[in-house]
């Protein structure tokens, strides 16, 4: 695994380097924020689209406009999923888990996908899930 202050974006949404973000939820924290992740599930495929993260004012607004919203970690605010990229999620329904910790948001794309990247023909990736872990510790897309 490698330092991902030494790595651009492009290098971490497209390249083959392994850098996880193991700091990502004390970054949460630190944001000021109370927030439970999100995870959000195609509601026809059962395929994981994305994870991210509500806080209560993320979630009233879920469940008052029927839009997944969240809280934007990195922008510290709260973000309509698609709103400007028209990749909006429609949400059929919110389940939580057994700890009260975390959400499932199952929903039906409006537009291409979820992920805010582009895959090699500049469309909407479907999923923020589009590589795996291969063998040698690289990253290799699906």
């Amino acid at each position: 695994m490698h330092d991902r202050d030494m790595l651009t974006a492009a290098q971490i949404e497209e390249g083959p380097v392994l850098a996880l973000d193991f700091a990502k939820l004390r970054k949460v924290v630190e944001g000021g924020q109370e927030a439970i992740p999100v995870v959000v599930q195609d509601a026809d495929s059962n395929q994981v689209l994305m994870l991210a993260y509500a806080t209560r004012p993320a979630l009233e607004q879920t469940l008052s406009t029927g839009l997944a919203t969240f809280w934007s970690t990195s922008r510290g605010e709260l973000w309509v999923k698609g709103a400007r990229s028209g990749d909006m999620l429609d949400v059929v329904e919110v389940r939580v888990n057994c700890e009260q910790n975390s959400l499932l948001y199952r929903v039906r794309c409006r537009g291409a996908g979820a992920c805010h990247t582009k895959d090699g023909r500049g469309q909407t990736r479907r999923s923020c899930y589009y590589r795996r872990i291969s063998a040698g510790g690289t990253l290799e897309p699906l």
